[in-house]
């Protein structure tokens, strides 16, 4: 029989795809009433192709991800009261900041982009390009950066909710329907900090990583606001837009390995795995 916790859990996840369906419907309504071409159904059904195949394969590497956490939370430095308002501050700040390096490492690492780039696949900037996520963080690496905080003494369990509650912040930020926020646009990343960094733009490439925090962005030099005189383009640079999900999750692979299998040399062949995308 199920326990009671497993339960909740399933409702909990069924009541947030609900909300998310709901919230994606009335982004596409109010377009339409306002005659703004911010979908396209093609682009919109292949990320939820991309969407449900990320999460057939995320339930399956799970226990696999999870074991270097374990790990490393048995030998832990720190023993400290979990739940404290401090820990948790902790918590949120360190996890922000280790997000936002595995974020910008996402776009200047082509092993990395491989993954990343699906996400940035799509023409047209919507809640729907939330949910388009790659299959293969695991097998580039992202979970990597996260492994200092199970050391420090943060239960897995902690780490896993404070990164669930970031990836759910920035589901809203995926719109063009908001407007700027006044004072929180200095530390929140914001629907208008988060267009600019899905924006293809010159002036926009490779800016505004943070999660929910734009702070860090700001500290660390790659903060930009949107183009004062162009419009926003979305989509990847030189890419083509693919409606296959397929294709779309396992493109930037195939084109990886293409370059790895026609350099030449040690130096080539590392820099076009582990070079600069479009480098």
């Amino acid at each position: 029989m199920p326990h009671a916790s497993q339960l909740i859990g399933t409702d909990l996840r069924f009541l947030v795809i609900a909300m998310a369906i709901g919230l994606m419907a009335l982004e596409y309504g109010i377009s339409r009433l306002a005659g703004h071409d911010t979908h396209d159904w093609r682009e919109s059904a292949a990320s939820f192709g991309v969407a449900l195949g990320q999460t057939l394969l995320r339930s399956l590497e799970a226990g696999v991800v999870a074991l270097p956490f374990a790990f490393l939370y048995r030998h832990r430095l720190f023993d400290f009261d979990q739940t404290s308002p401090a820990a948790l501050a902790a918590l949120f700040i360190g996890s922000e900041l280790l997000y936002y390096w595995q974020h910008r490492a996402s776009h200047r690492i082509r092993w990395m982009w491989a993954t990343h780039s699906v996400h940035h696949s799509t023409t047209r900037f919507n809640l729907t390009a939330a949910i388009r996520l790659g299959w293969t963080g695991s097998i580039s690496g992202n979970f990597l950066f996260f492994l200092p905080l199970a050391w420090l003494g943060f239960h897995p369990i902690m780490i896993v909710a404070m990164l669930g509650i970031n990836l759910f912040y920035q589901f809203f930020i995926h719109t063009e329907f908001a407007p700027r926020l006044g004072p929180l646009e200095w530390v929140l990343n914001t629907p208008s900090h988060h267009r600019v960094h899905h924006a293809s733009n010159e002036a926009c490439l490779d800016q505004n990583y943070g999660g929910i925090l734009i702070v860090f962005d700001r500290l660390f030099g790659t903060f930009a606001e949107p183009p004062a005189h162009e419009p926003l383009r979305y989509g990847l640079v030189g890419g083509k837009a693919s409606f296959n999900p397929f294709k779309t999750a396992l493109g930037e692979w195939v084109a990886m390995l293409r370059d790895l299998r026609k350099a030449q040399g040690t130096g080539a062949r590392l820099r076009a795995l582990f070079g600069p995308p479009g480098a």
